[in-house]
């Protein structure tokens, strides 16, 4: 069940104890300020039956609760007992008057990334700071206009550096849990599991400073061994008596589809497989290759992003390798379809530069940065100075992605589930722009202050 919350008001009409006021000027009155929650409240009602179970909190409640999580970098409890302490952050939750007791338990920001999926927070990030074109669908003949800025990224998921040997060993640890649950006491001999033995086997290759090839490879073949004993015990177990949960049906699941990997590589003597599994506890999480300096290879999510007139949006979120080229068009045609008109240029970079990206952009006279493909022609000159404006306006998105991952928690994300990671990637952009906004407002009411001084108004 779900009741529509009333629009923003204003802080005359914020319930204060005696000899408390608020201050106009804060951060978090200003944003409250500045975003239309009536049209966020029409996307969030949808997703609630009307007549059933029992209220929901209000919308603004929950996306300001993931926003200032996001801003502030708190954990669930911290950020429940900030908002309880702090009466500006209650005005721009929306609560009505100020109240010194919790606005809800902690657990209910589970609830909150659950529902507010990425796709949600996307579309309130586009119609807060990309809003629709203005006028009819009849936009043929506008002339290109505006610029779009389009680079990807990997946010690293917050696992341990994944290693054969140690995938192997966890994995044999979670079979044996599983086992020990599942027998009876008194009912048959428990199955033999040899842990300390096996144990013993790892460590003695995990403690080494030298292992070559050939030792990691009998090592990871004995735990394979293991692993394969008792995921046998457990398929015996099951057919009298089933007493996993439902977290570790799922561990069970991905050890299986892990075993199977480790084998394949092991017996085709290869390192790479489809799909490969880097950690039992998040599944969804693949390595992706990125050459940089730092990280030649890194564990995440890829995430494709646009810069337009200084805003960042997700275009997409994968956590699979893929060549982010394929991104550009999609963007191109969304930005069309956003503000009426074909952008009058694309700073990108190399990789996005293939045969069908740059005919699709001569065919739409969308002009693309980057030299010419093949070999320059004779007396060819290639524009340095357009070359080294490009490059600079191509950095705001390398800046979108330092502050992101700086400020914004996207060097590692903490979530666990691959739905609530997505979210609070899309939260993270979502946050930039706001504060963005708020300090564009900032500097033109400073600008307009100083102007006033001087006699210019």
């Amino acid at each position: 069940m779900y009741f529509k919350d009333d629009k923003q008001i204003s802080l005359f009409e914020f319930g204060q104890s005696a000899g408390l006021t608020l201050d106009p000027e804060n951060r978090w009155v200003k944003m409250a300020m500045k975003v239309d929650w009536d049209k966020i409240e029409d996307k969030y009602c949808g997703q609630f039956c009307p007549d059933n179970g029992a209220p929901a909190k209000p919308v603004r409640l929950a996306v300001c609760s993931l926003l200032i999580q996001k801003m502030e970098g708190l954990p669930d409890e911290r950020l429940v007992l900030h908002i309880q302490e702090n009466p500006h952050m209650q005005y721009f939750c929306g609560i009505k008057e100020c109240s010194w007791e919790l606005p809800f338990v902690p657990s209910l920001m589970v609830s909150f990334r659950k529902r507010f999926g990425d796709n949600v927070i996307r579309e309130i990030n586009e119609m807060l700071f990309a809003p629709e074109k203005p006028g009819g669908d009849d936009d043929n003949d506008r002339p290109n206009n505006g610029t779009l800025i389009m680079d990807t990224t990997c946010t690293p998921a917050n696992i341990t550096y994944p290693q054969d040997i140690k995938l192997c060993n966890e994995a044999r640890e979670k079979t044996e849990e599983m086992v020990e649950a599942m027998h009876i006491r008194g009912e048959g001999e428990k199955p033999r599991l040899d842990k300390q033995k096996a144990r013993q086997a790892y460590l003695k290759v995990a403690k080494s400073k030298k292992r070559g090839g050939n030792i990691l490879r009998k090592a990871i073949k004995k735990q394979l061994s293991y692993i394969r004993r008792n995921l046998g015990y457990i398929d015996n177990l099951m057919k009298n008596y089933d007493k996993l949960s439902p977290k570790q049906k799922a561990e069970l699941d991905t050890i299986r589809r892990l075993y199977d990997q480790q084998k394949h590589m092991i017996d085709n003597r290869t390192h790479t497989v489809d799909d490969r599994i880097v950690s039992i506890s998040q599944p969804h999480v693949r390595p992706i290759v990125r050459g940089k300096a730092a990280a030649k290879t890194e564990f995440g999510a890829k995430v494709a992003v646009s810069v337009i007139g200084g805003y960042a949006f997700v275009d997409n979120i994968s956590w699979d390798a893929y060549n982010e080229s394929s991104d550009l068009i999609p963007a191109i045609e969304k930005y069309h379809k956003k503000h009426g008109c074909y952008p009058e240029a694309v700073m990108v970079d190399k990789i996005y530069r293939t045969r069908n990206n740059i005919k699709y952009c001569n065919s739409k006279g969308i002009r693309i940065s980057g030299p010419r493909l093949g070999r320059p022609k004779k007396g060819e000159i290639y524009d340095k100075k357009q070359a080294y404006i490009d490059s600079g306006i191509r950095n705001a998105v390398e800046g979108k992605f330092g502050i992101g991952k700086i400020k914004y928690g996207l060097d590692r994300v903490m979530a666990k589930l691959k739905d609530t990671s997505e979210t609070s990637i899309s939260l993270a952009f979502l946050a930039m722009n706001l504060l963005k906004s708020l300090c564009v407002s900032l500097r033109f009411l400073l600008s307009y202050r100083n102007s006033v001084k001087c006699g210019a108004f």
